[in-house]
């Protein structure tokens, strides 16, 4: 008999609330004390505490701004939670910081050069904190008339020649004659009466805020936001904060805005390729940013750059690294590799970590150390906390122990089969038959390996 599932929207839970689990969802921070000394257990992290340690050092030299230009390595086996580290710094750092993760491979584009996806990513990588101050005239609209005139230019249609609108806030009201081109802007914008806008002074631009909350009651439903009518006076002066990175401004200048004649518009219409910035905007773009630091308008911010399989680069990148590094305009850069001596690529030079040893000079090299058997028991358990599977004692002592011998992340992965295993078999909660059940379902890489070499005869070489 086939048995026919009914699904009930009760349990489709909304899209909004759910959030997906990936691999380091469960890092909120290096898990650090006032001291700067690494928790065993905090944060996310399990273990690993010289290496967080030195990453917080490390964070503290950024915050500080005195760590420009400088790198960190993070050198270790695979599975000993480099990315993780890397990723809790820049919860430490916070927002506010740019941090750009990518990976060595990256770089190989035929498009453009790999030192231009490299650069961009540099320029991505150091914020620019402009504080401007703006003029603006704010408040809900009580009065919204146009002025028509005759077309100058003859004909039947009329032109608007001003507008007159009224702004009210809660210390009084306002009068404002403006230009033609702000009706455009405002018909845009779809401001009625009742809608509560500001004005930008010294550009025009009209932005709409919401509904005045005095018309909340106006309906029983609709889909408008309701915003409570402004305080101060219509005439303000703000300060406004805004942050970009150095690559937007690349990007802004690089793409010339285009004029009304057709070759513009059919320019705007096709799809660019993607462009190389050359050397000399990046240099003009610098002399503005250095312009603007010195009157006190901007303030850098130096963010991290993440490179992950550092190794995957070649000579090429590795020496424009070195001079990269070396510019005043640069960002904190943290590399993590899994390699020990190997080649690097594009020379035949055998190096420690596959990078040349003139670039190894210049880093902070941090090493992460492999996990033991009850520290592994207890990243399990966090893991199966971060996806909210239930798992037995006896289930956790055998999937470190599938840990210790195969690898860490072969025995996470083994969580949600396991799972599924224990669901079918009518339980909620995972016990060890049902990691062995798994663990005899799927290879590790290791055992993998071993069948391999074992019948080799059988595959084709």
């Amino acid at each position: 008999t086939t048995e026919i599932y009914t699904l009930s929207l009760h349990d489709a839970l909304p899209i909004s609330k759910t959030e997906r689990i990936a691999s380091h969802s469960h890092v909120k921070g290096l898990g650090l004390n006032d001291a700067g000394e690494a928790d065993p257990v905090a944060a996310g992290f399990i273990g690993q505490e010289k290496a967080r340690e030195a990453a917080g050092i490390a964070v503290d030299l950024i915050r500080s701004k005195k760590m420009a230009g400088r790198a960190v390595l993070f050198a270790g086996a695979p599975g000993t939670g480099k990315t993780a580290i890397a990723l809790g710094m820049a919860k430490e750092l916070g927002p506010k910081v740019p941090f750009v993760p990518m990976v060595g491979s990256e770089v190989y584009s035929s498009e453009v050069k790999k030192v231009e996806i490299l650069m961009e990513n540099f320029r991505r990588a150091i914020g620019l904190r402009i504080k401007e101050n703006k003029e603006v005239y704010e408040g809900e609209v009580i009065e919204l008339t146009p002025e028509e005139t005759e077309n100058p230019l003859g004909g039947y249609g009329k032109t608007v020649s001003h507008v007159i609108i009224g702004l009210k806030t809660t210390k009084g009201t306002k009068q404002l004659k403006l230009d033609p081109s702000i009706y455009e802007a405002l018909q845009k914008e779809k401001v009625a009466k009742g809608d509560v806008i500001y004005i930008e002074a010294n550009s025009g631009a009209v932005k709409r805020v919401g509904r005045s909350d005095a018309y909340a009651t106006e309906f029983d439903l609709e889909a408008e936001d309701y915003v409570p009518l402004p305080k101060g006076d219509v005439h303000k002066k703000k300060e406004v904060v805004q942050d970009v990175t150095l690559n937007d401004l690349d990007v802004a200048n690089a793409r010339p805005q285009g004029g009304q004649d057709i070759f513009s518009m059919m320019n705007q219409i096709a799809k660019p390729k993607k462009t190389e910035i050359t050397e000399k905007l990046r240099m003009e773009i610098n002399k503005v940013v250095s312009k603007y630091i010195d009157q006190g308008v901007a303030e850098l911010v130096p963010g991290v750059l993440f490179i992950d399989e550092v190794h995957m680069l070649d000579l090429e990148c590795f020496t424009y690294l070195n001079r990269a590094l070396e510019s005043t305009l640069s960002p904190i850069v943290v590399f993590a590799t899994n390699r020990g001596m190997c080649t690097v690529r594009g020379a035949d030079i055998v190096c420690p970590h596959g990078m040349p040893v003139d670039l190894l000079d210049r880093l902070l090299i941090i090493r992460t150390a492999p996990y033991n058997v009850e520290e592994m028991a207890q990243v399990i358990a966090l893991r199966a906390k971060t996806e909210a599977i239930e798992v037995e004692a006896d289930a956790l002592v055998t999937l470190s122990q599938i840990g210790e011998r195969a690898t860490l992340r072969y025995s996470v992965q083994l969580l949600t089969p396991a799972s599924i295993i224990a669901k079918t078999n009518g339980r909620s909660n995972i016990c060890s038959g049902d990691v062995e059940e798994c663990d005899n379902l799927f290879f590790d890489a290791k055992s993998s390996a071993k069948h391999l070499s074992e019948n080799a005869d059988k595959y084709i070489t």
